[in-house]
């Protein structure tokens, strides 16, 4: 939804920032819970992306409490990805450093202790009014670039894709998207074909013999069905 808002309507919305800000701005592919926005250029040109689509994401927080009925506004989150060697710089010895950074932007951070699945990065939450984070932001920038460069390899987090709920009615597979059931004719031969390979005994029968097989031993067969389900 966030990203949503970012990218606009036909693209408009990220377009305009990447013109008025002169930085690229990448936004990941994929039908996954998150999405990685990628911002490069100089660094003046990044602090204005990344303040634009700071920005954004409190007006559409203003927009949804318009008809809300929370007692108060909830601050702006984001969360920024940096290789996880690099970490230790911006905590400090004892937490200093990552202290310091609250106190001086009045934004609140985070450091996850683990690193992003399948990645060697690590997630810095920092929540707060938009003014706080913009700040927060260029502090981990500096000391992030007071450093030489990220140590080994650096294996970036690509999130995974959510899989679609199925369900099957009427010896037909649908995908859940929304509010809508589609069609998924793959999935639909798949399903008949099992139906057709797997003997289903009636209760209270006895399963018929095959050759060369004990009838006492048992087997059992692994099927992958999504969490939504």
């Amino acid at each position: 939804q966030e990203v949503g808002s970012i990218i606009g309507k036909k693209g408009e919305t990220v377009k305009k920032m990447r013109e008025e800000s002169g930085a690229r701005i990448n936004i990941s592919e994929g039908n996954c819970p998150e999405r990685i926005v990628t911002l490069s250029g100089p660094t003046s040109a990044i602090f204005k992306a990344f303040s634009m689509i700071t920005h954004k994401l409190e007006e559409d927080i203003n927009s949804a409490m318009v008809n809300s009925t929370a007692s108060s506004q909830p601050p702006v989150t984001l969360r920024i990805v940096i290789p996880a060697s690099q970490c230790g710089s911006l905590i400090g010895k004892g937490g200093c450093k990552i202290k310091e950074i609250r106190e001086s932007t009045g934004a609140q951070v985070q450091v996850a202790g683990d690193m992003l699945p399948n990645s060697t990065e690590r997630a810095i939450t920092i929540a707060g009014t938009p003014s706080s984070i913009i700040e927060c932001a260029k502090q981990i920038c500096v000391v992030i670039l007071e450093q030489s460069s990220p140590k080994g390899i650096t294996v970036p987090y690509r999130p995974k894709p959510v899989s679609a709920p199925v369900i099957f009615a009427g010896g037909q597979a649908y995908t859940i998207q929304g509010q809508f059931a589609i069609p998924h004719p793959d999935l639909t031969k798949l399903h008949q074909l099992a139906m057709q390979q797997t003997p289903f005994t009636p209760v209270g029968q006895t399963s018929p013999g095959y050759s060369g097989l004990d009838s006492s031993q048992t087997s059992s067969h692994e099927i992958a069905i999504p969490n939504d389900v």
